[in-house]
């Protein structure tokens, strides 16, 4: 009786609604109330995605995201496995928070190298080790869960929205069509706060 008790309060605690959560976080910043959302698609091996990640997203963040008048949300469109694998890691802690993500796209050169998808995993393990966020790595990339997740991302934006290359953002559900800038999206944003 008193194991049961016992297990009783272990799972409640852990679980304070007793459902199984199992469910993915999606990687989101911002006001998650603001009346401008953003969806970027995209995949950790595309180098346009990492250029957007390193000239165009910082300058959104600045403006928009850390103010709290739009919010951003990372959406996964693997086109090739490493990226799938990368995208696992960016996923592993399913906290919701990007920091992964973001280190990932600016390490992209030092990861992304090799002939087999052995060499890139070896790369990809050793730049995520050398971080230290704690993560492990063979279980990240065993994680059904976090695969499903991902690719069911990009199956929805494949249906949803006809996305066929990276990135691809939507705004407010509508794909923006014109060159991805930060002029251009400033100016698209702008107009919908």
């Amino acid at each position: 009786m008193k194991i049961k008790i016992l297990l009783f309060f272990i799972f409640f605690f852990l679980n304070p609604h007793g459902i199984a959560d199992d469910k993915i976080k999606p990687i989101i910043e911002g006001n998650i109330n603001a009346g401008v959302k953003l969806i970027v698609y995209e995949s950790l091996t595309c180098s346009h995605c990492a250029n957007f990640h390193k000239d165009v997203y910082p300058k959104l963040k600045d403006e928009f995201f850390d103010k709290g008048l739009a919010l951003i949300e990372f959406r996964n469109f693997p086109l090739d496995i490493a990226a799938l694998n990368a995208s696992k890691l960016a996923h592993c802690k399913n906290d919701g928070k990007a920091n992964i993500l973001h280190f990932l796209y600016f390490k992209q050169e030092e990861w992304l190298k090799g002939n087999t998808i052995e060499e890139l995993n070896s790369n990809l393990k050793n730049v995520i080790k050398n971080e230290n966020f704690g993560l492990n790595f063979e279980k990240c990339l065993a994680d059904k869960n976090i695969e499903d997740h991902i690719l069911e991302d990009r199956i929805e934006g494949a249906n949803k929205f006809k996305i066929n290359a990276t990135p691809t953002i939507i705004i407010n559900d509508k794909k923006f069509e014109k060159a991805l800038n930060f002029k251009n999206l400033k100016k698209a944003i702008e107009k919908l706060i």
